[in-house]
């Protein structure tokens, strides 16, 4: 490991603050590296040499990328309550997931070749009546990608904590630190909010969440 990385990691597991962010697009003093923070129902696709981060909670994120095309990118979705209980097509999910891929694909990404790490869906969120929605979060995303053949190459799925992230998509190298939900309550409550939306928003017909 070089010795930038090296300082990477070590920054990693100290101090929490993300930096001052413009147009959330940032220099993350920790990380060495220019940076992109992505909240929940977004996504990012990229062939920069660039961090992308996050912070999940019941919410899941996948990170894709094809090495060849050197092309990679990042969701972070949850599931409504209903489809969590299995209700309804999960398409607020499926649609995460292909509007990220369809993405590669348009930036010279072949299907075939994408490899994917999955981050999330801890049981965090209070005030949400189904239980363990982090965990039907994470059954998710394992089950479409397993569909589409994609190649799972690392996950940290489940538990208590919330999880802060870290993904490379040029080199698909991964920094992850599980941290505990008291110290993140603030940034969880965009995570609580977008799940409320979700609820109130399910329609009968198609979704577009991004």
């Amino acid at each position: 490991m070089s010795s930038a990385a090296q300082r990477a990691e070590a920054a990693w597991s100290g101090a929490e603050s993300y930096g001052a962010i413009s147009g959330r697009r940032y220099r993350d003093r920790d990380l060495a590296s220019e940076a992109i923070k992505i909240l929940p129902g977004e996504f990012h696709v990229t062939d920069e040499d660039i961090v992308l981060v996050t912070l999940l909670g019941s919410c899941v994120s996948a990170c894709l990328r094809d090495p060849l095309a050197g092309v990679g990118g990042i969701n972070h979705f949850m599931l409504p309550e209903a489809e969590a209980l299995g209700g309804g097509s999960a398409r607020y999910g499926a649609y995460a997931m292909e509007v990220l891929i369809n993405e590669l694909l348009k930036r010279g990404a072949r299907r075939d070749r994408l490899e994917a790490k999955v981050f999330g869906g801890g049981n965090v969120i209070a005030g949400m009546t189904v239980a363990n929605v982090g965990a039907r979060n994470a059954s998710f995303a394992l089950r479409y990608l397993e569909d589409e053949r994609i190649r799972i190459l690392a996950q940290d799925l489940g538990g208590v904590d919330a999880r802060k992230l870290g993904y490379f998509p040029r080199s698909g190298r991964v920094l992850l630190k599980h941290l505990p939900v008291a110290a993140t309550v603030a940034d969880l409550a965009v995570e609580t909010a977008y799940g409320r939306q979700l609820q109130r928003e399910q329609p009968a017909g198609d979704v577009e969440l991004f």
